[in-house]
């Protein structure tokens, strides 16, 4: 099977391993829209008849070989959560629909992206209004579009709105996308404002939700110890900076932390098995000088293994 690739795309690379045929050559991945068919039946005894619905699917193989499966919307954008699925079942179950994925999805695809993009651009101009028309526009076509939601999220924390900020969070915190790594600094920087915007509790949930996904690493354990001090729960606090330290010992900013808490005896608790001494303690840690502040690691990658 020949499958149609973007035609603007950079060339498919060939999938490890797999050779088209007996040529020797490696084939294309596959990516692009398949149809699905069902027959349902409509209205009752003398009036039922049947009908044909048709439904489409963006799929994508990975380098790995994975053919990771997610459905069109009505505005044909792929949206809504992914499955994988196998070439065996591909093949028998899902017809290829290249001119649909070439002349309709591909181009709303592009079209969703640019509005993304430009709302992207006016919020860093600090065009909040501009930012948030585009953003809504985007949503529009595709509300569980991450990129979209983070960016109107972060529009309404810039502009301190918490009330309309909370309800983007409530969407963000039950989509397992937004904590996808190729998402990881739109996360960082959502996280670390809800903290900035006192939104501590909302701050935590999103941290946790994280956690709970096997997202851990020394800068996440680290950006969950900076709510919980600034909820004032030094214990806490000091529990997830000993876990950012048995992730990564070296963690400098963590060492700086948990010496400040033993230092000003608030928190009780003993250093995690052969972690480094702590190094000296900042003067203030609310001061931009703490760990977390302007200079940490709320900027790192919470979504690395």
């Amino acid at each position: 099977m020949t499958q149609k690739q973007d035609p603007t795309a950079p060339p498919a690379k060939p999938a490890s391993g797999d050779h088209a045929g007996g040529s020797g050559k490696p084939r294309d991945r596959i990516k692009g829209i398949f149809s699905t068919q069902a027959i349902q039946k409509v209205g009752t005894g003398t009036t039922t008849r049947r009908t044909i619905q048709k439904m489409y699917w963006f799929v994508e193989e990975d380098p790995s070989g994975t053919l990771e499966l997610q459905p069109l919307n009505k505005n044909y954008v792929p949206s809504g959560p992914k499955r994988h699925v196998g070439l065996e079942e591909l093949l028998d179950k899902f017809s290829p629909e290249p001119e649909f994925y070439v002349t309709t999805v591909y181009p709303r695809l592009r079209e969703l992206n640019m509005v993304i993009q430009k709302g992207e651009r006016h919020r860093e101009k600090g065009e909040i209004f501009s930012a948030e028309l585009e953003f809504g526009q985007a949503l529009a076509v595709d509300e569980e579009n991450i990129r979209a939601n983070f960016g109107l999220g972060l529009t309404y924390l810039d502009r301190g709105e918490s009330n309309k900020a909370d309800d983007i969070f409530q969407r963000l915190v039950r989509l397992d996308a937004a904590f996808d790594k190729e998402h990881k600094h739109l996360f960082n920087e959502f996280g670390m404002n809800l903290r900035k915007n006192k939104m501590l509790d909302q701050a935590l949930d999103y941290y946790q939700r994280a956690e709970n996904l096997a997202l851990r690493d020394d800068n996440l354990m680290f950006n969950i110890a900076r709510a919980f001090f600034d909820k004032k729960d030094y214990r806490k606090a000091m529990e997830y900076l000993q876990k950012a330290l048995v992730l990564n010992p070296e963690h400098a900013e963590s060492r700086r932390f948990a010496a400040f808490l033993e230092e000003k005896g608030l928190a009780k608790a003993q250093a995690p098995a052969k972690a480094p001494q702590p190094a000296a303690a900042p003067e203030d840690p609310a001061a931009p000088s703490l760990p977390g502040g302007s200079d940490a690691p709320d900027g790192g990658d919470p979504a690395a293994p």
